[in-house]
């Protein structure tokens, strides 16, 4: 099984996958996102897209485990009960839309992939903000959690659409994260457990996955130690710019091959 495993890919594309996930981690770690926004788009440049989403699984799971970490259990309790309904959709979502991944063209994941990108990098980079008034926000729950989960289910992230739903209901900035990290931690686990049924996820996938928790840590790692010393709105931004442009590149090679 070891021996199919180390087929998926040349040794070049495994060290450059180990250098896209130590960025990623290094991104996540500083701003607390875009992790599996950056491993996709960077990973399916020269992977198979299959390969790509079973590649960021393992190391999206410890990632957003370690983010929901840093805060207290009673917190993250109280964030769960507030928002159940959103997480409850989004987790399920995820679990289903999973499924049909493997039923779907390379070409087409392509767009499937590179369009989400693109687009949310942008609406980010672009400051685009949106209002939920209060009589709207149960309605909004079914409607941003079933866009996420389905996005998180095809493209392993769903960080953007619940980041804009939190800011639209003016959600603290403080609650905004504590709430980020139990969403992305719950999610991840449901990632896990979606892939493992539709099959991306397997005894051959599984070591290449794990292989990939190495570099994600030390990029994390790195990561929280220099969040005090950078600019993270400029960081962000500069994040935001590189994904639009290899969201763009997924696009172009969905289009033309």
């Amino acid at each position: 099984m070891l021996q199919e495993t180390m087929q998926l890919m040349p040794l070049w594309a495994f060290v450059a996958a180990c250098g896209v996930t130590l960025v990623a981690g290094f991104v996540k770690g500083s701003i607390g996102f875009a992790m599996p926004l950056i491993m996709i788009s960077g990973l399916s440049l020269f992977l198979d897209p299959l390969v790509a989403v079973a590649g960021i699984i393992l190391p999206i799971v410890m990632s957003n485990l370690l983010q929901v970490m840093r805060y207290p259990w009673s917190q993250a309790g109280e964030a769960v009960r507030e928002y159940w309904r959103y997480i409850l959709i989004v987790c399920v979502m995820i679990v289903v839309v999973a499924q049909f991944v493997t039923a779907i063209p390379t070409q087409t994941f392509y767009l499937v992939l590179g369009v989400p990108v693109v687009l949310l990098s942008l609406v980010q980079l672009l400051g685009v903000r949106f209002h939920i008034a209060p009589a709207w926000r149960r309605s909004s729950e079914w409607g941003v959690g079933l866009l996420a989960g389905g996005l998180g289910g095809l493209t392993g992230t769903w960080g953007p659409p619940t980041v804009l739903y939190l800011i639209a209901l003016e959600t603290p900035k403080a609650k905004q994260m504590l709430v980020q990290g139990v969403v992305y931690g719950l999610g991840s686990v449901s990632l896990l457990a979606g892939h493992l049924q539709s099959g991306v996820l397997n005894p051959v996938t599984l070591p290449w996955s794990a292989a990939l928790l190495i570099p994600a840590f030390i990029g994390m790692r790195v990561g929280f130690w220099m969040s005090d010393r950078l600019n993270p709105e400029t960081f962000r931004k500069v994040t935001l710019i590189v994904l639009v442009v290899a969201g763009a590149n997924l696009v172009r090679r969905g289009l033309m091959g």
